[in-house]
């Protein structure tokens, strides 16, 4: 197992995701209960092009599903895994073949082999963090339900 420090500096990942405006989510879900298509959800709630990639299904969140990022016909500005880590090396290399700026792989997708395929081909790698999550942490609207209440307090309203 890799420091995964190096794969979740603040810097790197403010910069990664005010560069962006499309991102590619591997393994995105049709299913509305699952992560991925909360995810794919509130990003294109916040702006971003949300492109589907998963050969399971055909359409997305209103959006055409590609079966792999090769057939993606458009420029990949990030491309977010939801798929299992031993996964991520095959990924990186078509993230890599694409031209895509960064590579982010959810929690729990950790692979040393997927990260070193991807920095080799100048492919930024941010691994282990939920791109909802930093997008909330480093936008502001991050709170203890997940609600934008545009206030910054520690007292909860109604409890002052």
């Amino acid at each position: 197992m890799s420091d995964l420090t190096r794969y979740q500096d603040p810097l790197t990942i403010q910069r990664v995701l005010h560069g962006a405006t499309t991102i590619a989510i591997v393994g995105l879900s049709g299913n509305e209960l699952r992560a991925s298509h909360f995810v794919g959800y509130y990003l294109r709630r916040h702006g971003y092009r949300v492109i589907p990639v998963n050969p399971r299904e055909t359409s997305i969140l209103g959006e055409v599903s590609h079966p792999s990022l090769l057939d993606v016909p458009e420029p990949v500005d990030i491309v977010n895994v939801f798929r299992a880590p031993d996964a991520l090396p095959a990924i990186a290399r078509d993230a890599v073949a694409i031209g895509a700026k960064a590579l982010w792989a959810q929690f729990g997708v950790v692979n040393d082999e997927g990260a070193r395929i991807a920095e080799d081909g100048g492919v930024t790698v941010v691994m282990d963090r939920c791109l909802k999550v930093e997008h909330a942490r480093y936008v502001g609207r991050m709170h203890w339900l997940g609600f934008n209440t545009r206030r910054i307090t520690s007292v909860r309203a109604g409890l002052q």
